[in-house]
């Protein structure tokens, strides 16, 4: 217990550290996109502290004295190759991060640091890992004008960047940094998606909801072979798997595909500062409704969480293929042009492996709205491959206030029946938002794996039921609402109301009587 709080302890002062040193930094810049300079250098240092640990471990055994940013780079040139196969990348130790800090120079910094992106990228050109690095600093422009109208100006700037990062203390690196990076990093995302509003909910679930979804999958395995997110924003979800199991429980890696570049180079961003080396993680950039990745076959995960955007817009039927994609043709109806929401279920349920497990956020429209929509739920449930649906509290997630739902799917089920679990009240207040507490998340798990009936809480429903209810999936109809309202008992009302009616008329007697004494006083 005293070590869990210290190591959240630890958490929360390097949180309120990181964010101190981005608002000093930021400027005149918006929080939400100076995040790609601190996040992006944030990365840099972590690619050079991991290099250099990886070589000082193995140097050190031969020379405790070794440390491989003090050779040189002719010296280092030697173990390239190795070392790229191994790690997926490269960086020269004039290149690293500590060693260009204490060069970092007003006139030049942003050629070197340009330089520096530039070949750790072309690290890993022509090699396995090349798809994994490629690209992954395009967003952090150097020569920009946020950050200052001239060089000299700039270079200012991003050596307060540098000199910043370098100061802040993760301890010894080769026992927690990793935990510590990814933490910083999270921490980052979350914080800057308070502040950003609506566009912050693209890009980060709260850390509760996403320890909820990966119970969920992760409920009756010991371990899951490959983890999918179709809509895997920066990653955030996946990774919860490591925070909540550990990362020895899944084998086969982490997949997920990203629409938004820049999104895209965080979630890989994201992956390699968990250490999740290059052979472990393919995350494909593009729109996985209209281009999935061929890396992420159909029937190939054990398990999936998501968290996809609400009712975007997608080709939808003005797109002829699309009905005779595999993933949406057995529906016999697409998902409305303005409404994408369950297009991404039918992908997802398509991905599916005959024993998994997938838990979706959804927008609750799609639990009841009628016509394509419709169809589609008569098909998930005609097909038997809902499991549960539970409704969340208002206002969780960055950028809404609506109260979205989770919809459990499995193409393995025991029975014809849908759980429907109302966990509507079950949060706490925080700052501005609300919160699932840990004892929440607990509630809503226990009523998940006991699939039973709880008063006012959940209730398992037979399909023919749902068929009545015009294929509904709306918690509402299947989860009575406690009336918390007073009971009243009409007699004793009755006699209450008599009893002061008598009164009144007492009263009205006595105020007549004395009305009639001072008329007779003024006559």
């Amino acid at each position: 217990m005293t070590i869990k709080s210290s190591r959240e302890e630890e958490k929360q002062a390097l949180g309120s550290m990181i964010w101190k040193m981005a608002e000093e930094l930021r400027g005149s810049i918006d929080g939400w996109d100076f995040k790609q300079y601190v996040l992006g250098i944030l990365f840099y240092r972590f690619l050079s502290e991991n290099l250099s640990n990886y070589f000082n471990k193995e140097q050190r055994i031969f020379d405790r004295k070794f440390n491989y940013a003090q050779i040189s780079d002719i010296e280092a040139e030697a173990e390239r190759n190795e070392t790229i196969k191994e790690k997926g990348f490269y960086i020269l130790p004039s290149e690293l991060f500590q060693n260009v800090v204490q060069k970092a120079s007003n006139e030049n910094l942003n050629e070197v640091l340009a330089k520096v992106f530039l070949n750790i990228e072309n690290s890993a050109r022509g090699q396995e890992s090349e798809s994994d690095f490629k690209g992954l600093f395009d967003d952090i422009d150097v020569n920009s004008k946020k950050l200052g109208n001239n060089v000299i100006e700039r270079n200012k700037k991003l050596i307060q960047i540098l000199k910043s990062i370098k100061s802040l203390n993760f301890g010894d690196y080769a026992e927690c940094s990793t935990d510590a990076f990814g933490d910083a990093y999270e921490y980052l995302m979350s914080m800057y998606a308070s502040q950003a509003g609506k566009s912050g909910g693209e890009y980060f679930t709260p850390q509760e909801v996403s320890h909820l979804l990966v119970e969920i999958v992760m409920h009756g395995n010991d371990e899951l072979n490959r983890v999918y997110d179709p809509a895997c924003g920066s990653g955030s979800l996946l990774l919860k798997f490591i925070k909540v199991f550990g990362k020895e429980k899944i084998k086969g890696g982490f997949y997920g595909q990203e629409k938004n570049l820049t999104t895209y180079n965080l979630c890989r961003i994201n992956m390699i500062l968990h250490n999740i080396n290059f052979n472990k993680f393919d995350i494909a950039h593009g729109d996985t409704l209209i281009n999935p990745s061929e890396k992420h076959p159909p029937k190939s995960f054990q398990g999936i969480v998501s968290n996809p955007p609400y009712s975007v817009k997608w080709e939808g039927k003005d797109n002829p293929i699309l009905i005779n994609d595999s993933r949406f043709s057995d529906a016999g109806v697409l998902a409305p042009k303005s409404k994408a929401d369950l297009a991404f279920t039918m992908h997802i349920l398509s991905r599916l492996h005959t024993t998994g497990t997938a838990a979706i956020v959804q927008f609750p429209g799609t639990l009841y709205r009628s016509g394509a929509e419709q169809k589609i739920r008569k098909y998930l449930l005609d097909n038997n491959y809902i499991y549960s649906v539970i409704q969340l509290p208002k206002d969780l997630f960055f950028g809404t206030s609506i109260a979205t739902c989770i919809v459990v799917l499995k193409k393995s089920k025991e029975d014809n029946k849908v759980h429907f679990i109302d966990a509507s009240s079950e949060f706490k207040k925080s700052a501005n938002k609300n919160k699932l507490s840990d004892n929440n998340r607990k509630k809503i798990m226990d009523a998940y794996i006991k699939r039973n009936d709880i008063p006012y809480f959940s209730s398992l429903v037979d399909k023919k039921i749902i068929e009545e209810n015009n294929y509904s999936l709306n918690v509402s109809t299947y989860v009575q609402e406690e009336d918390t309202s007073e009971v009243i008992d009409i007699k004793e009302l009755n006699k209450e109301i008599a009893t002061i009616v008598s009164r009144q008329r007492v009263l009205r007697k006595q105020i007549d009587a004395i009305v009639n004494d001072l008329e007779g006083i003024e006559s």
